[in-house]
């Protein structure tokens, strides 16, 4: 199948920052260089968030984009938007895996076996064990466990959720956008732990759950499909676990064998408590149902 045609957007923010670099004093020159490097964690930030992460003032931010030909915060966020949603279209994506396997079902099998036998393999470096770890452990000592995920990960993070809540350890899932996601987020308590299913783009919706957690003192884990996440030096604990290849569509397995993992994980140290709650989970069931086995 041939790949549909689409215009090419060019990034724009790289190309105007390569061309006026030299008009730039050293402190617009750091605020670019952090826009350029973070291109999804700036459309969730304000111009006072961007001065704080590079140690500049808010106003030096806004001349930094105005001399890069940009009218405003909100146009530069407009124009990166606008290429982010390109260059990560699913559309694309699946445009590119389809023409790759043609009609063939065994190469279809082939791509999903080689991409979860490279989630597996990603999962057991050592920075993964080190990381999963430290997250096991802050997980066990929390009083519930908040997994965040929207769209197809919101699935994953509904699963993960179960799986702790039958380990006694109540599990909470985030998975809505928009407004919806403020009341949900209610429900988050000092004491808790948060697990975060994220791929590259830092969203509003990942940033406002961010924000709540470091209000409350809540510790995240980071799930992620790249290692240069914008949100990434935020987390407690991060699981990097990159795609088979990320320009073709996404496959999910990798965020819940990690969730998985670390189920296990707390299981494992937390034994008498997940045993008496798998316990009291048979008991209800024979009470609904007593006849089944």
């Amino acid at each position: 199948m041939p790949r549909p045609t689409s215009p090419l957007i060019k990034d724009v923010f790289s190309d105007r920052l390569a061309k006026r670099k030299d008009r730039l004093t050293p402190g617009a020159l750091s605020v670019a260089e952090f826009i350029n490097a973070n291109k999804h964690g700036i459309l969730g930030l304000s111009a006072r968030e961007i001065g704080v992460e590079t140690d500049t003032s808010d106003a030096t931010v806004i001349r930094t984009i105005q001399t890069l030909g940009f009218a405003g915060l909100r146009d530069l966020k407009d124009t990166l938007s606008a290429w982010l949603g390109h260059v990560d279209s699913p559309v694309e994506k699946m445009a590119l895996t389809s023409q790759a396997l043609g009609s063939d079902a065994d190469a279809a099998i082939e791509f999903t076996i080689q991409s979860q036998r490279s989630a597996l393999e990603a999962l057991g470096t050592p920075e993964n064990r080190a990381a999963a770890a430290t997250a096991i452990e802050l997980i066990a000592n929390a009083t519930s466990v908040g997994i965040f995920g929207i769209a197809a990960s919101g699935i994953i993070a509904q699963y993960g959720a179960r799986l702790f809540s039958r380990s006694g350890i109540t599990g909470k899932a985030y998975t809505e956008t928009g407004v919806a996601l403020a009341e949900s987020l209610l429900q988050m308590q000092t004491g808790d732990v948060l697990i975060m299913i994220l791929h590259s783009r830092a969203h509003r919706e990942a940033t406002a759950t961010l924000t709540e957690a470091q209000r409350l003192g809540v510790p995240v884990i980071m799930i992620l499909g790249r290692e240069d996440a914008p949100l990434r030096n935020h987390a407690a604990a991060s699981l990097v676990l990159p795609r088979f290849k990320a320009e073709n569509v996404a496959l999910h397995s990798q965020a819940m064998f990690a969730l998985e993992a670390l189920h296990l994980g707390v299981s494992s140290i937390t034994a008498n408590r997940s045993v008496a709650t798998l316990e009291r989970l048979v008991t209800i069931r024979k009470n609904i149902r007593p006849y089944s086995r």
